[in-house]
């Protein structure tokens, strides 16, 4: 029996199709699909299903001092031990093996970690390795019929960056979590390549804080030729010192002066017109970093991008969406591919015109690797709605656009400018057309606005309509988008194609970084003043850029693993020779920090702060930081992590609060206004529960924390309830529900923009509600990103409401369903 063992389910279950010719049937053992065709079987696993740790004795954090963990043994245990088992059960029996992960240093280290645990159960075994781009048949099969050995080099490499991370991640965490007295799940989380990253964003920070603007101004015209109806629009400018076109006024007086002669004046001159063509050069084919910056345009994370085209790889629609190359390997058939999207509805007529060029010659860009090709369409296109879902549709189109931007002619522009003079003073305008549109027509991500200037001839009289003084300031930096933070970190050497979308990832979790464009917490400051301090080493981009270097020379068998993973550990003991002495201004320094990340404003019974904090149930709550002296607190809503923001209350002085709640947010405000807002309304008819015996009534009513609700004014002896919307004025209407005898309830809102809710009785009104949820819980196309045919694929999968899928492990279904990530699933389960 040949076993094959893949990366996940779903290209298991893909490449027994393409190698059974669809015959292959699947059976499951130890809750894994095992398919089978023939003397073949093919199990796909879940990524890394082996991990590093350390032994259970350095578990516990107060016994073991963080340096301990530098030397400490490193050992690998099953991190999903029904695989495994299912991957020795198949081992025993075969009598070939042929790994066919996904070919980069981490499928090189995942397939590695196969081989072992089918080495201690068949010693014997012959192992092969495959190695393709897409999943598609031209290529499994061509891979399948040329099989390698495993590259131990590229798997130690991996192998290294594992031990690395994990030694440097934990020593430092506990470091700097014990200094600070951060435990729990609120600990500081520190790493070799997130804390480099973090202190990019920390750096651009401070230099906006640092900016200082300085005013100019700016002066522009609308100058109308003779024989013309429209006027265009002309700037003044001088020549500096360096003879350079300077439109920016840096003194007051002179641009009021300037402002008064144009202003004065009735015409410009034309002193010269320049007219000259520009070609536009069609892009470079898409590496991973291009990629991610195009899907940022079109309103998707890093991490959404890559889970999106990591899918549609495994399901075959595009090559490897890990990669570095930029120039199209030479057995790519450009024509062939263009081919096979002609005819096609909504991609088959560029395709034809680019098919009817006389020659097809691909851009070519800097970066030119042997592993994988540039990321491109394979020629295997998806049904729109029933093989994909319309995010997947809009990434997957944005790929093959790019390749055919490649194949395509340059685009052709004609620029037109013209200077005209007032006395002494100039004004130029500067017009271009587009007159061949070249690969804009097939590309239509770039911007191709035209700026009208007419064709005017030199001493032609213009005359001038209006005339505008603009008073500006000098701008500040802008914070790095995700886009361009993963472009700087791949130009520092910060990470890897692979793994930069996930730290800016594990930044978000850990609280270091909020909103997008990235922006640094008063933690994420700490932690960087503190390390730049006192060990300059755990946020030095040369100290990470190096050890990626040496896990290259791994891969290229320049190094051993041994020696790289040692000389890590040797860097890591010279950080904490500098940290050792400083450990309690450490922590002082951190301590500080937490607390203003958490500062909402003044104690109104003590000199001290209010903070936020969490209580050990894990719920929030506004508290005094002189506890115990002072117990002051305040509620926050039950649901969400609360994100304090910039507004304060002008009677109280605290920050306002937002609640973040998976996608859903909703602003809270000030704490204490809340807080003082409760109190029990008006009556509006009798209590359901008790009102026919004990003379229940049901009033509106605010509670602390800001919900509102109708509840029975006998509580707590009858704790009867229906809830309310939080925002809007509540007025109860004459009208009675004829089953309830309660009046009906009207919403207006301050905002003139929403519509008032007649909301009616709300006991009819909360049930309506109870019975939508029902049967949106069965409904799985009612969660964001879930398309019919994808809710096709999760209920075959066993999978059939909405509470299947939040109580379903992601890992599992991502195994389970074609073309679907644990990701995603993560994604869904925090929307549903």
């Amino acid at each position: 029996m040949e076993l094959i063992i893949t990366e996940k389910d779903n290209a298991a279950r893909r490449i027994a199709d393409i190698l059974s010719g669809e015959s292959a049937s699947a059976e499951r053992e130890n809750g894994v699909n095992v398919y089978k065709w023939g003397g073949k079987r093919c199990v796909g696993l879940s990524g890394h299903v082996v991990g590093v740790d350390f032994p259970p004795e350095y578990d516990d954090w107060r016994d073991v001092e963080p340096h301990e963990l530098i030397d400490a043994e490193i050992q690998k245990t099953p991190t999903k031990e029904n695989i495994v088992a299912t991957l020795r059960l198949l081992a025993r029996k075969a009598d070939r093996v042929t790994i066919a992960t996904d070919y980069d240093r981490e499928g090189e280290l995942i397939g590695k970690e196969a081989y072992e645990i089918v080495r201690e159960v068949n010693e014997d075994v012959p192992v092969d390795r495959v190695r393709y781009s897409s999943i598609t048949q031209r290529e499994v099969t061509d891979a399948f019929a040329e099989p390698d050995d495993l590259d131990f080099d590229l798997a130690a490499a991996g192998e290294a960056r594992q031990v690395i991370d994990l030694v440097w991640g934990a020593a430092l965490t506990r470091f700097l979590s014990l200094s600070a007295r951060q435990l729990g799940e609120d600990f500081i989380s520190v790493g070799r390549v997130q804390s480099p990253t973090l202190k990019l964003i920390v750096d651009r920070e401070r230099e906006i804080d640092a900016f200082d603007p300085e005013d100019y101004w700016e002066l522009f015209t609308d100058l109308a030729p003779a024989d013309e109806d429209a006027a265009f629009e002309a700037q003044y400018y001088y020549l500096d010192e360096d003879d350079n076109e300077a439109e920016r006024v840096w003194d007051e007086d002179v641009a009021d002066a300037v402002f008064e002669d144009l202003s004065g004046a009735t015409s410009a001159t034309v002193t010269d017109v320049d007219r000259r063509s520009r070609t536009d050069s069609p892009p470079a084919p898409f590496n991973t970093t291009q990629f991610i910056r195009a899907a940022s345009s079109l309103g998707y994370s890093a991490k959404r991008a890559m889970s999106i085209a990591e899918d549609l790889y495994t399901a075959g629609f595009i090559t490897y969406p890990r990669t570095d190359n930029t120039v199209y390997p030479d057995d790519l058939d450009e024509e062939e591919l263009l081919d096979d999207f002609a005819g096609h509805s909504e991609l088959g007529e560029s395709a034809e015109e680019l098919l009817d060029l006389e020659d097809i010659e691909p851009t070519e860009g800097d970066e030119e690797t042997t592993d994988h090709p540039p990321i491109h369409p394979t020629g295997e296109i998806p049904v729109r709605g029933s093989d994909v879902d319309d995010d997947e549709w809009e990434v997957y189109e944005l790929v093959v656009r790019r390749f055919y931007a490649t194949v395509a002619e340059p685009a052709e522009w004609e620029h037109l400018k013209v200077v005209a003079d007032v006395g002494d003073h100039r004004l130029k305008a500067n017009g271009k057309r587009l007159v061949d549109p070249g690969y804009h027509a097939v590309y239509p991500y770039y911007s191709t606005n035209e700026n009208y200037v007419p064709d005017v001839d030199v001493d032609d009289e213009l005359a001038i309509e209006d005339v505008r003084l603009a008073a500006k300031q000098t701008q500040p930096p802008r914070r790095y988008g995700q886009s361009r933070l993963i472009e700087t970190m791949e130009k520092m050497g910060i990470g890897t194609k692979a793994t930069r979308h996930e730290t800016i990832e594990k930044l978000y979790d850990r609280g270091y970084i909020e909103n997008d464009p990235p922006r640094p917490t008063a933690l994420a400051e700490a932690v960087v003043e503190a390390a730049e301090a006192f060990a300059d080493h755990i946020v030095s981009e040369e100290m990470t850029a190096q050890l990626e270097q040496d896990m290259d020379r791994i891969a290229k068998g320049e190094a051993s693993y041994e020696e790289v993973t040692q000389e890590s550990r040797e860097m890591l003991d010279r950080v904490f020779e500098e940290l050792r002495d400083s450990r309690e201004e450490v922590g002082d320094h951190l301590q500080k920090s937490l607390k203003a990340d958490k500062r909402l404003g003044p104690c109104p019974e003590s000199d001290h702060d209010l903070l936020v904090r969490r209580s050990r149930r894990g719920s929030y709550f506004v508290g005094c930081d002189g506890y115990p002296d002072c117990d002051y607190t305040l509620p926050l809503p039950s649901t969400g992590k609360p994100l304090i923001l910039d507004e304060t209350c002008e009677e109280h002085g605290l920050n306002e609060v937002k609640m973040l709640a998976g996608r859903q947010t909703f602003v809270h405000g000030c704490p204490q206004c809340r807080a003082d807002e409760a109190g029990e309304g008006p009556s509006i008819g009798p209590c359901p529960d008790c009102g026919a015996d004990e003379d229940g009534e049901l009033a509106v009513k605010t509670l602390r924390n800001g919900s509102r609700l109708v509840g029975c004014n006998r509580y707590p002896d009858c704790d009867y309830s229906v809830p309310l919307p939080r925002r809007g004025d509540i007025e109860v209407q004459e009208e009675v529900c004829d089953e309830h005898g309660v009046h009906a309830l009207h919403i207006t809102y301050e905002d003139d923009d929403r519509e008032p809710w007649e909301l009616g009785c709300p006991i009819c009104n909360y049930r309506e509600y109870q019975e939508r949820e029902s049967e949106s819980g069965t409904d799985l196309e009612s969660l964001d990103g879930i398309g019919a045919a994808t809710a096709e694929k999760l209920k075959d999968a066993g999978i059939e409401s909405v509470d299947d899928l939040k109580d379903a492990d992601p890992d599992t279904v991502a195994g389970d369903v074609q073309g679907v990530s644990a990701d995603r699933v993560r994604d869904w389960q925090a929307n549903a």
